[in-house]
């Protein structure tokens, strides 16, 4: 089948599992790709995560990082990567690595893309390598190390051999923090950079502005004043505010200082100058003539405090002498520190303040800023080429990924190949006998998986040390009667690790043609099994029931007295039902007379297709319902639960599912010997007893009709009709 593009490129499609696909096998189908209709298309998307492909290149595709990739940015990765090869083609040989040769050096950025692998296997110690993988471009760390300047704007303290700027550099890091070079050491960008020198210049000009006399009223000496003022100010307001209320009204005096009974209950606990109670009493008894005391009769927890006010403050503005403080005064002293007070709530530099004055001003005034600049101007140069090593990562990741995505997402070859694995298939599943390879990882029982027509075991997995996983395993070989939830099996991942696996839940649809043919048989067995189990359980439980009374009975004998029986009462018989049975009787007795007589009509080799006619009419309806729903099972529903977008019919029939379920066998040339030491003697003997029984019956019919029809046999003489006599005149 063939099919043109408005192009005029001419396709080719092949037909695998009864769906037309498109066949990819030069550069040119897939330059071609966005001019194929995508309805032609298997799939549409499918997710990054969950699937046997290295989610980095998936990554890399997915350009709107949305955790899908779509036809648009498959189409432009092959773009992308056609436009840095030689041959397109090249991509749909899914080796692990790339060839320097095949990188397209006739235009100026394939020549740097080379450059760029060259100085790559340089660093990672493969100097004389002519080809360039994944492994080798992945490893950025080691990649990076080997050169300090790597185009990626950042600067380390390794970057230079000048003491001063290395100090520098780390001056900026612990200040306003550093920003993590590719080689993942942390270093300093120019923003960084300017930033530091911003905040140190600013931190300067804040500190200069200090020194004038009306800002630092006593010197160096004034940042300590105003910290003790902020230490007690709080109190001392609430201090003299209570001495004006009492100057307002005496009467308050009491209640200003508190009543007796708070001390009571202060001094009935460990008492403690520092106790949260004392230290909310005021600073010193409330007087109306409001004096604060500052060495005597003050509270004992603010004692040091206000020790440290008159040392800081009060001595060197008022003197040593004075020893209290009226509110007059005290608004003074606030008002004598407060530019010193506004300057301090406008600090600039704060991030720098560590650093000291001394150090802002060395920093400022030394070379290292501009040996850090022309460092920066360095790194930045080297841009272009550094950034090409991403390219080279991305191109080896192309290179050796996309063959298996575009034939696991543009058409399904992988998946219906006998030698290889689609990207979805998790790894194998082994349990009840038989091994199942169409696994898939979900996220969760999806609602869409019955709609796939198979027959589907949802299964937890658990390995040591690894996340827990969910998988969905299609069951389609063999039977379903020993399949259930609980049931335990072992799950191989693709990298060969084994995890134990617990089926949690089933979606049920038939597995085989010859699972359903059996099946009505099964039901029927099955049925008559519980039907005895019940009846079994029921004579059980009235035969206990029985025991339970006569053992009370018995247990009971000496306290009461038996009462004598009354005569079962005769019950009568109901002639209606008599007749009704007799008919019912008479009715299945002929029925069963007419059928032996139709059979024993029959010839000895209809018997065996009477047999078979009689099982095709009980079997025929489930089997058609079976071979109509395997004609139906497909895998779009399954994968389309786990994030896929589904465009063709991916079909299973019966033969590409026997191939994706292998069933126990014994491997060819061996032996097996059929004693078994446990076998029931009994059964066995029946067993035989019974097949010799069948079969000297069969030979028997046999025999009869053969000899009914044996050629020597006699033939009967019939009697000739008498000669007709003429009457008599």
């Amino acid at each position: 089948m063939a099919a043109s593009t408005p192009a005029g490129h001419h396709w080719k499609f092949f037909r695998t599992g009864e769906l037309d696909q498109v066949a990819l096998e030069t550069g040119a189908d897939l330059l071609n790709l966005e001019h194929l209709d995508q309805k032609l298309w298997v799939a549409l998307g499918c997710p990054v995560k969950g699937i046997e492909l290295d989610e980095k290149t998936l990554a890399l595709i997915d350009t709107d990082n949305d955790g899908r990739i779509r036809v648009p940015e498959l189409l432009a990765a092959i773009k992308w990567a056609a436009e840095r090869l030689k041959e397109t083609g090249d991509l749909l040989k899914g080796a692990e690595s790339l060839p320097l040769s095949a990188i397209n050096d006739s235009a100026p950025e394939g020549k740097v893309l080379v450059a760029s692998a060259r100085q790559i296997l340089a660093n990672v110690g493969k100097r004389d390598s002519v080809t360039i993988s994944p492994a080798d471009t992945t490893n950025t760390a080691k990649i990076f190390a080997a050169s300090p300047l790597n185009g990626d704007g950042v600067i380390t303290p390794e970057a230079t051999d000048d003491p001063e700027a290395q100090a520098l550099i780390k001056d900026i890091i612990a200040t306003v923090g550093g920003v993590a070079d590719r080689s993942g050491v942390a270093g300093v960008s120019a923003e960084k950079a300017d930033a530091f020198f911003v905040e140190l210049q600013a931190y300067l000009d804040w500190v200069q502005q200090s020194s004038s006399k009306d800002i630092a009223v006593l010197g160096d000496a004034t940042d300590a004043a105003v910290a003790a003022l902020k230490a007690v100010r709080t109190k001392v307001e609430d201090y003299f505010a209570r001495c004006r209320l009492a100057a307002f009204d005496a009467r308050a005096l009491a209640a200003l200082n508190r009543e007796e009974k708070e001390y009571l209950a202060i001094a009935a606990k460990d008492l403690s100058i520092t106790a949260e109670e004392v230290a909310g009493l005021p600073l010193s008894k409330v007087h109306a003539d409001g004096v604060l005391p500052l060495i005597e009769g003050v509270n004992p927890a603010w004692t040091a405090a206000l020790a440290t006010l008159h040392k800081a403050v009060v001595t060197p503005v008022l003197g040593a002498a004075k020893t209290s403080l009226n509110a007059k005064e005290w608004s003074e002293l606030n008002a004598k520190f407060a530019a010193y007070e506004t300057w301090l709530g406008g600090k600039a530099g704060t991030s720098v303040e560590k650093l000291g004055l001394v150090r802002a001003k060395e920093l400022l005034s030394s070379k290292a800023r501009a040996v850090l600049t022309t460092l920066l101007a360095k790194d930045k140069a080297l841009e272009p080429e550094f950034k090409a090593i991403s390219d080279v990562d991305r191109l080896t990741h192309y290179y050796r990924d996309m063959r298996a995505l575009l034939h696991n997402f543009v058409n399904f070859a992988d998946f219906y190949s006998p030698d290889r694995w689609a990207v979805f298939q998790a790894g194998t599943l082994y349990f009840d006998s038989r091994s199942l390879e169409l696994c898939v990882r979900v996220d969760a029982v999806s609602p869409l998986a019955a709609m796939s027509k198979a027959y589907i075991a949802y299964i937890d997995c658990k390995r040591v040390g690894l996340p827990p996983m969910k998988i969905a395993a299609c069951v389609t070989q063999g039977d379903s009667d020993y399949l259930f939830v609980g049931r335990n099996g072992i799950f191989y991942d693709r990298k060969g690790r084994d995890w134990d696996a617990t089926v949690s839940s089933i979606v049920d649809n038939p597995i085989s043609i010859r699972q359903a043919f059996w099946s009505p048989y099964k039901k029927f067995i099955r049925m008559i099994e519980e039907q005895v189990a019940k009846r079994a359980a029921a004579a059980e439980a009235e035969s206990n029931a029985k025991l339970a009374g006569a053992a009370d009975a018995a247990a009971n004998a000496d306290k009461t007295k038996a009462a004598p029986v009354p005569p079962p009462t005769p019950k009568k018989v109901d002639v209606g039902a008599v007749a009704a049975i007799g008919v019912a009787i008479s009715g299945a007795v002929t029925a069963f007379t007419l059928i032996l007589g139709y059979v024993f009509q029959l010839k000895a080799w209809q018997y065996p297709l009477v047999l078979v006619g009689l099982m095709l009419v009980i079997s025929a309806p489930s089997m058609i319902i079976a071979w109509l729903k395997l004609r139906q099972r497909t895998l779009g529903p399954i994968l389309e639960g786990n994030g896929w977008a589904i465009n063709g019919r991916v079909k299973i029939n019966i033969p590409f599912g026997t191939a994706l379920t292998d069933l126990a066998t014994l491997p060819p040339g061996s032996t097996r010997s059929l004693e078994d030491p446990y076998e029931d003697k009994s059964v066995r003997r029946q067993k035989r007893i019974w097949t010799t029984l069948f079969v000297l019956l069969v030979l028997g019919v046999a025999a009869s009709w053969w000899l009914r029809s044996w050629p020597f046999q006699p033939k009967p003489v019939t009697a000739q009709p008498a000669a007709a006599v003429a009457p008599a005149n």
